[in-house]
């Protein structure tokens, strides 16, 4: 019976523990806890929703939700009255994306560039020096396509800006 009484005290003194560890200290509760963009759910300083959308897939599927994402959340936030940026950061085989010669949706960027200003598309220059050594010529892209060092490196500070990250 004593060794029952002990289980019992270590379960209260447990549940008691948890109850204490899972509740937010005041501090961590106040407004100047955490830099104002890097809040979840929260628009950045200027008020602007900013969305990165990583695609690293050579795949026409992945491609095209990754625009019918970026449509719906620009779209959303226009019906709001709210600005929104959106960056499609491709590298790796996801680059044919936006290579001239082998995208499959280029149409589709290029119209959605045309129609909604807020949706960029960003193209690892990595990527592309390899796939231009791999085969032997200058690899192409879309005019819509801006070419950054690395795709990587670019989601990475992107999201230290407070940008939130979507792998669709």
């Amino acid at each position: 019976m004593k060794r029952f009484d002990q289980l019992i005290a270590l379960i209260a003194v447990c549940s008691a523990a948890v109850v204490l560890l899972a509740e937010p200290a005041p501090a961590q509760t106040t407004a100047a806890a955490a830099p104002a963009a890097a809040k979840v759910g929260q628009k950045s300083g200027d008020g602007r929703h900013r969305l990165i959308l990583q695609v690293n897939t050579n795949d026409p599927a992945m491609m095209n939700l990754a625009l019918n994402n970026a449509a719906n959340v620009d779209q959303y936030y226009r019906d709001l009255g709210e600005p929104v940026e959106i960056e499609v950061v491709t590298f790796g085989p996801g680059l044919h994306m936006l290579r001239d010669d082998s995208s499959p949706v280029k149409d589709r960027i290029k119209s959605m560039a045309e129609s909604r200003p807020s949706v960029t598309f960003k193209a690892c220059g990595n990527t592309q020096e390899n796939m231009a050594k791999v085969e032997n010529k200058k690899i192409p892209l879309v005019s819509q396509a801006t070419v950054v060092k690395s795709g990587v490196v670019r989601v990475m500070e992107l999201q230290e800006q407070g940008w939130s990250y979507v792998r669709p």
